[in-house]
């Protein structure tokens, strides 16, 4: 089992003093960081990780350059670290991606991205940190 098989809850006040409040905004609220805006990630070996819970979302091996502005990745480390939801909002329907152990939004995923798998997971910059492999 990995980390995200226990789900991990807290209150509004407790995210809201543990994240920036961008990151809550994305996180907590389901909104995006415009896309370029956001430091970009080295491109060092390592993993992404929840900004909320700590998790391994995404590994720098499965991430590509989209043209987005935003981190894209072709898969997860993990299908089960990642979940999905229908989002109907701004009169669009998407794929919403979210972490599986908080439940902290992440951003959509597309089916216009590379092989293997033909997915874009669109991610917020914001909604991760990262660590360089040793």
């Amino acid at each position: 089992m990995t980390d995200s098989a226990e789900k991990l809850t807290k209150t509004d006040a407790e995210w809201r003093a543990q994240l920036s409040d961008l990151a809550y905004k994305v996180t907590r609220r389901h909104g995006t960081e415009r896309a370029g805006t956001h430091d970009d990630f080295p491109k060092v070996p390592g993993v992404f990780h929840c900004v909320c819970c700590g998790v391994p979302l995404f590994d720098q091996a499965q991430k590509y350059e989209s043209g987005t502005g935003w981190p894209s990745f072709w898969a997860p480390i993990e299908p089960e670290a990642v979940e999905t939801s229908t989002d109907r909002s701004f009169f669009m329907r998407r794929t919403e991606v979210h972490c599986a152990r908080c439940e902290a939004h992440l951003g959509h995923v597309f089916p216009d991205g590379p092989q293997p798998t033909g997915l874009r997971y669109c991610m917020n910059g914001v909604a991760m940190t990262f660590q360089p492999k040793d």
